[in-house]
């Protein structure tokens, strides 16, 4: 995409384009942050972890925001506009018309809509099923509510596997308990972006087994070049499942709380069953700016895919040249990368406890973390699977992957 103004990445000199959102912030810049993402860490250490970008906000959003400040315009959120804005843009990107306004309701946020969503199709003790490894808050959000979580292992491709989703259903069904799949559209931590025949195949499976399904399709306008992503309730045998979306990930606004459930047409009259206080949770503000990015954040997210695309591609290269002993399995989607640890023989705690370093960084992330001072998230957090794999957040600007990665390829050396 070019046009007046904007600069294409050279391949030959390594210089970024000037329109990429991800080479726009120093890292003196990005340190003045208070969020999580810069504030569980010293200040040595690069943070590649939490699904935070480095990135300003996309225009649109910022003068929606200003416009709203401007008028005081801070009170309770009301209307459809969010989900008239995601209706549309699931019309332009996804080749979508089945979003129907009428068929959801705002959320706090995604994961909190989950948790809300799975009460009104499953009662505590009943199952949930995941496809591990899989975000951890799946777990702890799921099995704090009462609810048991039944792991389907993905295959060796990382991608759905169709006989241990089978079985984790039978398994989950056991008693006549009701049953829940909750899935990860496009998947987090390995970044696969699921097909259409795939999908198809977890919707026929989860109506022969009387499973209901609930999406979680945080990550789905961060799809790469090379994959298409398809929403599940576009698929046949998905009317009664259930998906959530929300701009947080796409544009970074992870604190300005609001999200859309979605309802299919057979779910639509239990998606009016959520209590009324759910509504009370999402901001004003947060809607606002959802609305804002979905409605007229386009442009701004398309120079982000590049650069996504660009550092998916250099850290590619920065593995091969750095950490020959790790495989890099190359996401389709998000901008989280899942890099498998296990032949460095990593996979008990390395080092002890310490300032900043958190109680859940084991393993190769521990290591990594300690000897290279770079934050990663710890594989094993993500259930079954897991285990000596880390999770990489690599939207951040390229200085900032090639420091990070020169200095986990010195870490490993020294070992």
């Amino acid at each position: 995409m070019t046009g007046p103004g904007t600069t294409e990445h050279h391949p030959a000199s390594g210089e970024p384009r000037r329109t990429d959102p991800l080479a726009r912030l120093t890292l003196e810049q990005l340190r003045q942050r208070t969020s999580m993402k810069w504030r569980t860490h010293p200040e040595d250490v690069l943070p590649l972890w939490v699904a935070e970008m480095d990135v300003p906000l996309a225009a649109p959003v910022v003068e929606a925001l200003r416009s709203a400040l401007d008028l005081g315009d801070t009170g309770y959120p009301s209307g459809t506009a969010y989900a008239e804005a995601l209706a549309a843009f699931a019309h332009d990107r996804w080749r979508w018309d089945g979003l129907r306004v009428e068929h959801t309701a705002i959320v706090p946020d995604v994961m909190m809509g989950i948790v809300e969503v799975l009460r009104l199709i499953t009662d505590p003790g009943d199952a949930v099923v995941v496809c591990s490894p899989v975000y951890p808050p799946f777990y702890a959000f799921v099995g704090h509510d009462g609810r048991e979580v039944v792991e389907a292992r993905l295959g060796p491709d990382l991608r759905v596997d169709p006989e241990a989703l089978e079985d984790a259903f039978l398994r989950a069904r056991r008693g006549g308990r009701r049953a829940a799949f909750l899935m990860s559209n496009p998947h987090n931590p390995t970044g696969v972006v699921h097909t259409r025949q795939e999908l198809e195949a977890v919707a026929a499976l989860a109506r022969t087994h009387g499973v209901r399904v609930v999406s979680d399709e945080i990550h789905a306008p961060l799809v790469l070049p090379g994959a298409v992503f398809t929403p599940f309730l576009s698929v046949p045998g998905a009317e009664n499942a259930f998906m959530l979306t929300s701009a947080s990930k796409a544009w970074n606004l992870a604190g300005l709380k609001a999200a859309v459930a979605i309802a299919g047409p057979e779910a639509a009259d239990e998606l009016r069953l959520l209590p009324e206080e759910v509504a009370h949770g999402p901001s004003h503000l947060g809607v606002i700016a959802h609305t804002a990015a979905f409605r007229e954040g386009g442009d701004w997210l398309d120079e982000l895919l590049l650069g996504l695309d660009a550092n998916r591609r250099l850290l590619g290269e920065l593995v091969a040249e750095h950490l020959s002993g790790v495989r890099y399995h190359r996401p389709e989607g998000t901008y989280l990368a899942w890099l498998d640890c296990r032949r460095l023989g990593l996979d008990g705690d390395h080092g002890t406890d310490g300032p900043g370093v958190v109680s859940d960084v084991a393993g190769p992330a521990r290591m990594f973390l300690d000897k290279a001072r770079v934050a990663l998230s710890s594989g094993h957090v993500f259930g079954s699977g897991g285990e000596g794999h880390v999770r990489l957040n690599f939207a951040t600007s390229p200085t900032v992957l090639r420091e990070a990665l020169a200095r986990m390829g010195r870490a490993v050396h020294d070992l």
